[in-house]
């Protein structure tokens, strides 16, 4: 089985994701996903789309990441996983999609506007 490549993004995060047949090894700009996410949720969060198909330990993933915060960087890693899946495999799709794995969510954080102290949050209003 050759390589397959997919993008994931979140946020400001991309994730490219490298997919081959293996033993379950998964490396993130060359570091075990154990020092990368040392929070077992991230990890969690990066390993549902295998648990959803139970390939747990059949595929070798190397995934280049830069942009954003851990929470986004493990949701576009998820998203990249998932479509590298779905093009090993075009039967997997429907368990993926109806999961939630396959939707790229593209809520960003709205831009601070001129004259308010956030983006939408207003001064405080002082009647005297």
């Amino acid at each position: 089985m050759e390589v397959i490549n997919a993008v994931g993004r979140r946020k400001s995060s991309i994730a490219r994701v490298y997919l081959k047949e293996g033993t379950g090894k998964i490396i993130i700009n060359k570091k075990d996903i154990e020092k990368y996410f040392p929070s077992t949720i991230l990890r969690y969060v990066v390993l549902q789309p295998l648990k959803q198909l139970d390939a747990d330990g059949k595929y070798d993933i190397q995934a280049n990441i830069f942009g954003g915060g851990f929470t986004g960087q493990s949701q576009a890693l998820r998203l990249a996983i998932a479509r590298a899946l779905v093009k090993i495999n075009a039967d997997d799709k429907k368990a993926l999609k109806d999961a939630g794995f396959l939707t790229r969510d593209s809520r960003k954080v709205e831009r601070k506007k001129p004259g308010r102290p956030k983006a939408r949050r207003r001064f405080q209003f002082s009647k005297r």
